[in-house]
C-alpha cells in the first residue's frame, strides 16, 4: 500500500502547480511531454510502488495512487472504479466527507490526471536512466577487470562487488555477460587473498548456475575460500561461508578441518550476530552430510557450540539446536555432549522458553544424553529442574509429540527415586500447587 508523503509537500493542485512540483513540460534530461504520453501509468505505478507519493495523488477509499480520478458534486477526487464501487454498495454520500450527494454525476479530473501521469512519468525515468547508468557502469568494469593486474585489479573488484551488492540490474548485468565464469576464474592456488576477497563478494551476490556450482567445487577453489576464511575480515568471512552454503547445499562434501575451525571460530564471535547466523546455516548443511570423523566433533566443536546456546538470539538458537541434535543422534555426538557439563543445565534452561521448535530439538538432546548413561545423566538432570520443566510441557500445548517425549523422559529419571524422594528432589511442590 502507498503512504502518503508527510511534511507538506503537496496540500492541493494550486499550490502543487505554482510551486512547480508537479508541472513543467520537460521532464528528465530533455524528455518531452510527447514522450511522457506514451508511458502506460499502471506500468509505472506497479514499478514504482516502493516511493513517496504526494497525498494528492492518493484516493482516500484505497490509499492507492489513482490511475482515472474523477471529481463528485462535492469537490472531493477519487479513483473511478473505487467510488462506483461504493455507489455500489447501496452509499449515495461523499466517503470523505459523508455529505448527502445532490448529483451523482463523475467528472473526469483531467488536470490531476496529468499531472499524476507527468510526476510518475518523471519518476520512472529516472529510475531507468539510474538502472541503464548502473548496467553500462557494471559493464566498463566488467571489461576492465579482463585487462588490469595487481592492485588495479583489486581496486576494479571492489568497484564491482559494491554496485554488484546495491543493484539487481547490476548483478543481471554481470551474469548475462559472463561475469561469473570470468570471476570464478580468478579463484586459484595463486590468487591473492585480496582479490580472491573481493571476488567472493561478488559472486555471493549473483545467481550461480549448476555448471557455475561445479566450476566453483574444485578442490583448489574451495581451498583458497577456506584460507580467506581463517585470514580475510568479518565481512569477508560472512560471504565465504554464504558462498559455500549456496555450492555445498545440494553437493556431497567433505569439509577440511582448517574449515570446520573457520567456521566455528565465526559461530563464537559474539560481535557479529549475521556471522554467527550464516556460520549455523553453514554448519547445519555440513552436519548433515558428514561422518564423525569429519565433524565439528573431532575439533571439539560440541562443547563450544554448547558453551554459546545462553548468548545466540532465537533465530541462531534454533540453527544451533538443530546441529546438535543431528550430532546427539551419533554415538561420538552423544558422548561428546554426555561430557560437557554445561550440555544438561543449558538445555534445561531453554525448555518452554523461546519456541515449541527449540524445545523439541532440547529434549531430543536431553534425552540422548540421559539414555545414554541413565544413572549419572539423570540425577544430573533432575538437579537441574528438568522434571519441574517436562511437566510444564506436558500441560502446555505443544504437540503430541513433545509431550510424549517429555512423558518418557520424565520416566527415565524417576527410575533411581522413591516417588517421595523424586517430588521431594525435583521441587515439583510449587508447580503442583
Amino acid at each position: 500500500m502507498y503512504q502518503p508523503s508527510t511534511g507538506g509537500q503537496v496540500l492541493d493542485l494550486e499550490t502543487a502547480v505554482k510551486d512547480g512540483i508537479l508541472g513543467g513540460g520537460v521532464i528528465c534530461g530533455g524528455v518531452t511531454t510527447a514522450i511522457v504520453e506514451k508511458l502506460d501509468l499502471k506500468t509505472m505505478i506497479e514499478q514504482l510502488d516502493s516511493i513517496e507519493v504526494p497525498s494528492v495523488f492518493i484516493c482516500p477509499i484505497s490509499l492507492e495512487p489513482m490511475q482515472d480520478p474523477v471529481t463528485l458534486c462535492t469537490g472531493q477526487t477519487y479513483e473511478r472504479s473505487n467510488i462506483l464501487k461504493w455507489f455500489s454498495l447501496g452509499h449515495f454520500t461523499c466517503p470523505t466527507t459523508m455529505q448527502e450527494l445532490w448529483d451523482d454525476s463523475l467528472t473526469p479530473n483531467s488536470t490531476l490526471n496529468h499531472l499524476i501521469h507527468t510526476w510518475f512519468s518523471q519518476k520512472y525515468l529516472a529510475m531507468k536512466k539510474r538502472s541503464e547508468d548502473v548496467q553500462g557502469r557494471s559493464l566498463e568494469l566488467l571489461e576492465t577487470l579482463k585487462k588490469v593486474k595487481g592492485q588495479s585489479r583489486v581496486q576494479t573488484l571492489k568497484d564491482l562487488r559494491r554496485i554488484v551488492a546495491a543493484h539487481d540490474s547490476a548483478k543481471k548485468t554481470v551474469v548475462d555477460n559472463g561475469g561469473v565464469s570470468f570471476i570464478s576464474s580468478l579463484l586459484g592456488p595463486f590468487t591473492s587473498h585480496a582479490v580472491g576477497s573481493e571476488a567472493i563478494g561478488i559472486l555471493v551476490n549473483l545467481r550461480l548456475s549448476s555448471d557455475s556450482i561445479a566450476n566453483l567445487l574444485q578442490p583448489m577453489k574451495i581451498s583458497l575460500m577456506v584460507d580467506v576464511l581463517n585470514e580475510g575480515s568479518t565481512e569477508t568471512k560472512i560471504n565465504c561461508v554464504k558462498l559455500m552454503e549456496i555450492l555445498f547445499r545440494d553437493s556431497e562434501i567433505i569439509p577440511s578441518l582448517s574449515l570446520l575451525v573457520g567456521v566455528l571460530r565465526l559461530v563464537k564471535d559474539k560481535r557479529h550476530p549475521h556471522g554467527i547466523f550464516a556460520g549455523l546455516r553453514l554448519l547445519k548443511i555440513i552436519t548433515l552430510q558428514q561422518s564423525p570423523e569429519n565433524s565439528i566433533i573431532s575439533i571439539g566443536g560440541v562443547p563450544q557450540l554448547v558453551e554459546m546456546l545462553p548468548f545466540f538470539n532465537p533465530e541462531c538458537l534454533e540453527l544451533a539446536l538443530y546441529v546438535l541434535e543431528i550430532l546427539s543422534s551419533i554415538p561420538e555426538g552423544a558422548s561428546a555432549l554426555k561430557d560437557c557439563s554445561h550440555t544438561i543445565p543449558n538445555l534445561v534452561k531453554l525448555l518452554m522458553k523461546i519456541s515449541e521448535t527449540c524445545t523439541q530439538y532440547a529434549l531430543s538432546i536431553l534425552w540422548e544424553v540421559c539414555r545414554l548413561s541413565p544413572e549419572e545423566s539423570a540425577a544430573t538432570a533432575v538437579n537441574a529442574g528438568l522434571a519441574a520443566k517436562l511437566l510444564l510441557v506436558i500441560q502446555s500445548g505443544c504437540s503430541p509429540g513433545v509431550k510424549q517425549r517429555s512423558a518418557e523422559l520424565l520416566k527415565l529419571c524417576s527410575l533411581n527415586y522413591t516417588s517421595t524422594i523424586f517430588i521431594s528432589k525435583c521441587k515439583l511442590t510449587r508447580t503442583l500447587q
